[in-house]
């Protein structure tokens, strides 16, 4: 059994894999990782190794309380990839990026592959049917926009994401949601159709916490999986211990 570990900017998760399948997952907040992963490990005794990216707070040191248990492995910039990296600054892709393209390319073999990650931030990385990486866009994330509004103006009030019932919102609340949830969703479709004009062909996969939240308000084909990231994490796990 392996564990994987995604450390991201506002909470954590993590999937127990046994034979390519997940079998157990959970989103634990940061206050209380290290329990909940000491549970894990508990209830799951037969887990030999963790494999963890992190791109929040978390660092290598933070799980040296459990390497007398198991063994982990933290993939970093470092780590063997199946893919070419061709972005001008390879060095600052980050790892959860690097992942996501391994895990497109080891799931998806010969075709170009687009993979959409609506997180905290939501990130466009695009590689190839040669396995060549050739990058993408970064954008805040949905509640990051809600946060926005809220923060950056003297009036407009907090909200929860919501579905907005019209595309004109009759309300303050309405139209905020319109802006937001309507935005985003035209955002991914643009940046799409902008691809589509020089790759005619590609596969789209959409991941992350807000995945399924979106994916039935797309106007394009999708493969929505919000468990891709884990799931790429334990492929380029295994991809690297095949040397």
């Amino acid at each position: 059994m392996l564990l994987t570990v995604d450390a991201g900017n506002t909470q954590i998760k993590a999937a127990v894999f046994e034979r390519d399948i997940i079998i157990h997952n959970e989103i634990i907040p940061y206050e209380l990782w290290k329990n909940k992963i000491k549970n894990i490990l508990k209830n799951f005794s037969q887990i030999q190794n963790i494999a963890v990216i992190s791109v929040g707070k978390l660092q290598n040191d933070d799980f040296s309380s459990l390497q007398s248990e198991v063994k982990i492995t933290f993939i970093n910039q470092n780590a063997k990839v199946p893919f070419i990296n061709r972005y001008s600054t390879p060095h600052t892709l980050g790892v959860d990026r690097m992942v996501l393209a391994s895990g497109a390319v080891l799931s998806y073999p010969n075709t170009n592959r687009l993979v959409i990650d609506m997180g905290t931030c939501i990130t466009y990385d695009f590689i190839n049917d040669n396995n060549e990486y050739l990058g993408g866009a970064i954008a805040p994330g949905i509640r990051l926009r809600y946060e926005v509004l809220h923060n950056y103006t003297a009036k407009l009030p907090l909200l929860n994401k919501s579905i907005p019932l019209s595309t004109i919102g009759n309300s303050t609340e309405q139209s905020i949601h319109s802006g937001v949830i309507n935005g985003v969703c035209y955002e991914i479709d643009g940046f799409i159709e902008a691809y589509s004009l020089e790759y005619k062909n590609f596969i789209i996969i959409l991941t992350g916490g807000d995945a399924d939240f979106l994916a039935k308000r797309l106007k394009n084909t999708i493969f929505a999986n919000p468990n891709f990231l884990l799931e790429s994490l334990y492929k380029t796990f295994q991809y690297n211990q095949n040397d």
